[in-house]
């Protein structure tokens, strides 16, 4: 008798979809079959509100979470950026696979050749300041939608430039609409930002099932990461920029927070070898030079 088809829940964007299939393929190379269940979230309704203003977390993964402590689903695939530090109870993240490419990207045209007053679109608060520390001239306005309406957006002159990871840009062929990829010292991306999160229930044998599709180093980078982010508050709309890298020595660790014009901008580096150990230190010595002011 053949083993049972694996439900994969997931949201219904190209993106998503294609972060779906590609734990599928993982699954199918480890001797498991899984097909893909789409599930609309609160995130997908709200087409103008910004993250922000709409409550940000968890807004990408509570009805596929809820989709998966009632049974209806076997696992889960999400962007890790947008998953919160806090998982509902029954839940645990099972693997982590290797990252994509981290960093942020300017779309339309460099950030040198941009005029005074240029329109940029983003909907993260994260980019914007660290945008406007880089430019303060520049306008920055919100944009929603996926991968393909913000870029007709931008194509229909809505915006001068708008802002994406380049991890989804790359998964989706897009790499060749990038003007621009910014350096960790002029845009720290968001904790977890082109990492994939398999979720699953914890007491539960897909769960073993997903474990094998870990990649360790890009595990322990984004723990590193995310606790950062638990350290400063835990929600995934805050704009915190964490980024960890294996280095000789250990972890270097990176945290940035700034504020929302970007006049002020706190950076904490610091090397060690226990990601969350690291990830906690680096929080707290943002929250004592003063990062739980700029975060109000």
């Amino acid at each position: 008798m053949a083993a049972k088809s694996l439900i994969i829940g997931s949201r219904g964007s190209a993106l998503a979809l294609w972060q779906a299939r590609f734990v599928a393929s993982l699954l199918d190379q480890s001797g498991f079959a899984a097909h893909i269940e789409i599930i609309r979230t609160t995130g997908d309704h709200l087409q103008t509100a910004s993250l922000t203003q709409a409550g940000g977390k968890g807004l990408f993964t509570k009805e596929i979470e809820d989709a998966l402590l009632a049974g209806a689903i076997d696992l889960a695939v999400h962007s890790l950026k947008d998953l919160p530090v806090e998982l509902p109870p029954g839940l645990e993240i099972a693997a982590i696979p290797e990252r994509e490419n981290p960093f942020d990207a300017l779309l339309g045209i460099r950030l040198d050749d941009l005029p005074a007053g240029a329109r940029v679109g983003t909907s993260s608060g994260r980019r914007a300041a660290q945008l406007r520390r880089l430019r303060s001239d520049l306008a920055m306005e919100p944009i929603r939608g996926n991968i393909d309406t913000r870029l007709r957006k931008l194509k229909e002159g809505q915006f001068d430039a708008i802002l994406l990871a380049v991890a989804g840009l790359r998964r989706l062929g897009l790499e060749d609409q990038i003007a621009q990829v910014f350096s960790v010292d002029e845009i720290c991306p968001a904790p977890g930002q082109g990492a994939l999160a398999i979720e699953t229930r914890a007491a539960d044998n897909v769960y073993e099932i997903c474990c094998r599709l870990n990649h360790a180093s890009t595990s322990e980078a984004v723990q590193c990461e995310r606790a950062v982010l638990a350290g400063l508050g835990g929600g995934c709309q805050l704009p915190v920029g964490a980024f960890a890298e294996r280095v000789d020595g250990g972890l270097r660790l990176q945290g940035v927070v700034v504020s929302s014009d970007g006049s002020q901008c706190l950076r904490v580096e610091a090397v060690g070898e226990n990601p969350k150990e690291l990830g906690r230190w680096v929080a707290d010595d943002l929250l004592a030079r003063g990062a739980g002011r700029l975060l109000e």
